[in-house]
């Protein structure tokens, strides 16, 4: 029996014992934004560090002026790339509570009418499952060679669901421990159930929150209606005029830097049997919104968006209260692609904003952390040879897609540490993140460990 052979058996053999561990990293209430669970933020970090020290991966909890790192070495001085794999341990929260069918953090296998086995809670899927995966396989690797098949270090961070605030000086103090040949990423997913894919683009992001005020406190609506301004109606108007009838953004240079994209990109896209009917159905809608002349991928991969997360003024309780509330908030991102510009972004939704403020209202900004779009370099060897290692596990080609979602350290790695990345994933459009009932499938966990060990295999390989 090869070694890999032998490393994919004990695999299989250990499936059980490693969901276990899985299952009590998953009991840890590591919510990054919330500070009540700092604690657990905390008991993340340092139980990741005990299991690494534990299959040989010399791991430490580094410090930061927010939730701890994680970082640990296995340096042989082996042949081959020298690999940084990053994951995160914090989770979103999980309201609404009400609509979990079990406790979040209590994680429950469950089977689904077509058999498909899946462990249901908070973080099973983005992304304590997927960077346990890679800490699977290199368990089993250890265990079989006593080593692994080359040099790896691993940084594995607390606040990637608030914003990363600690990552850019945690980069910038610690360049020459954490620069490696190339990164790995693991927050990513396939195709579907049973194609993998490699992540070639990450959309880029910028958010702001506007508070805006009108009367000195909430006013009587009776007495004052059609007399008084409604920060309310200022922020709708403010949200209506963000698109125009064709479902462009409407901020002045907002296209700027956004390229389009090649005819033969178009065309593997076009190959992959995209289903916009499927894709929205699983979430209960039919009809797509976006850039009327554009097609359903280039609307998640390929073209920047504009969209409200939250808003809120005024009465909230039960019944009804008849006020016009002093002050509104709204919360805004915007996805980035090609060479848009953050700040430029941010700057052009500002001066919209404020053209929309009537002169006896104001209005705050509260700016969120920004980061540009990135596109990575088809052509590097680690991008050949992960495709080679996923066509073994799954048997088919591996599709390389783009993502509509924001790694911002991705960028970082290229432009901090001169660094390429290699993102695999094996999580489920379906996998319900950032929602109730999160999961992730017992057969992505299981084939995410077989394949991670695949990759480090291949990438040993002259």
């Amino acid at each position: 029996m090869s070694t890999i052979d032998a490393v994919l058996a004990r695999i299989d053999t250990d499936l059980d014992a490693s969901l276990d561990r899985l299952s009590e990293l998953l009991k840890i209430k590591s919510i990054s934004t919330d500070p009540a669970y700092k604690a657990d933020c905390r008991a993340a970090a340092e139980w990741l560090v005990r299991e690494l020290n534990e299959i040989g991966i010399e791991a430490s909890v580094r410090d930061t002026a927010g939730h701890p790192m994680v970082v640990g070495h296995k340096n042989s001085g082996k042949v081959g790339p020298h690999v940084l794999f990053y994951g995160h341990y914090d989770v979103q929260p999980v309201d609404p509570l009400e609509l979990w069918n079990s406790d979040p953090f209590e994680p429950q296998i469950v089977t689904k009418d077509d058999g498909t086995k899946m462990l249901v809670a908070r973080g099973a899927s983005d992304d304590k499952g997927q960077l346990m995966t890679f800490v699977e396989a290199a368990r089993a690797f250890m265990a079989e060679t006593g080593d692994l098949p080359i040099d790896v270090s691993i940084l594995f961070e607390g606040e990637e669901e608030s914003g990363s605030p600690s990552l850019h000086p945690f980069l910038e103090a610690n360049k020459q421990e954490l620069s490696c040949d190339l990164a790995l990423v693991c927050d990513t997913g396939m195709w579907d159930a049973d194609t993998p894919a490699i992540s070639m683009s990450l959309r880029g992001m910028v958010g702001d929150e506007i508070i805006v005020r009108g009367a000195s406190r909430d006013l009587h609506s009776g007495a004052y209606g059609g007399s008084a301004q409604n920060p309310n109606h200022i922020i709708a108007d403010i949200i209506a005029g963000l698109h125009d009838e064709n479902g462009k953004v409407a901020l002045p240079g907002f296209y700027d830097g956004v390229l389009e994209v090649s005819d033969e990109v178009k065309a593997n896209w076009e190959s992959l049997g995209f289903k916009v009917e499927e894709f929205l159905g699983e979430i209960g809608l039919k009809h797509p919104r976006g850039e009327k002349d554009r097609t359903p991928l280039e609307h998640l991969w390929a073209r920047p968006t504009a969209e409200v997360n939250g808003m809120w003024g005024g009465y909230q309780g039960a019944g009804s209260k008849t006020v016009i509330p002093a002050e509104a908030h709204a919360k805004f991102t915007f996805r980035l692609v090609g060479d848009q510009d953050p700040d430029k972004v941010q700057e052009s939704f500002r001066n919209y904003v404020r053209s929309k403020i009537p002169a006896d209202c104001a209005v705050e900004f509260i700016a969120k952390e920004g980061s540009p779009a990135t596109r990575l370099d088809t052509t590097i060897p680690a991008v050949a040879k992960g495709k080679k290692a996923l066509k073994d596990e799954w048997g088919v080609d591996a599709a390389l897609v783009g993502m509509g979602g924001s790694i911002p350290i991705v960028g970082d790695f290229k432009r901090m540490l001169d660094m390429d990345s290699l993102l695999i994933g094996f999580a489920l459009e379906d996998d319900q993140i950032h929602s109730p009932n999160e999961k992730y499938n017992i057969k992505s966990f299981h084939k995410g460990i077989r394949s991670w060990a695949r990759v480090l295999d291949e990438l040993s390989k002259s």
